[in-house]
């Protein structure tokens, strides 16, 4: 009879333990998700703020710039400068739009620590049948 009890105490002391691992698992997936989340957070505010100043400050740059270049050529080729500002922009734009693409292609994935862990506890659950 003093085997069962214990044995019966002993598996629910287990059971217990397997589900004290399990939510402190997911507790530990879930504040690397909310760290990461945070990080991710932060670099997009940081890149938009960045981005606004620099098309601002390019803006203001290339607005001047032509407004000088008209000026300058009103009376002797004021078309000519202006369809060669044109396709200058339109190069430029180009080039940025390229160069933008492969910057972002080169970002890390979001979140990919925590999917790392995500898949490794899966692997480990396989392996462990």
């Amino acid at each position: 009879m003093d085997s069962r009890p214990a044995s019966s105490h002993g598996f629910l002391d287990s059971l217990r333990g397997l589900g004290d691992t399990l939510i402190g698992s997911v507790q530990d997936r879930l504040e690397l998700f909310s760290v990461e989340l945070h990080e991710e957070k932060f670099r997009l505010f940081q890149m938009l703020i960045w981005i606004s100043a620099v098309v601002f400050a390019a803006a203001m740059t290339l607005t001047f710039a032509s407004i000088l270049v008209v000026y300058l050529f009103w009376e002797s080729a004021r078309v000519g400068v202006l369809i060669g500002l044109t396709g200058f922009y339109a190069a430029a734009l180009v080039t940025l739009a390229f160069s933008f693409r492969s910057y972002l292609a080169r970002q890390p994935r979001p979140f990919a620590e925590t999917l790392q862990e995500l898949n490794e506890d899966r692997s480990c659950m396989r392996n462990a049948n």
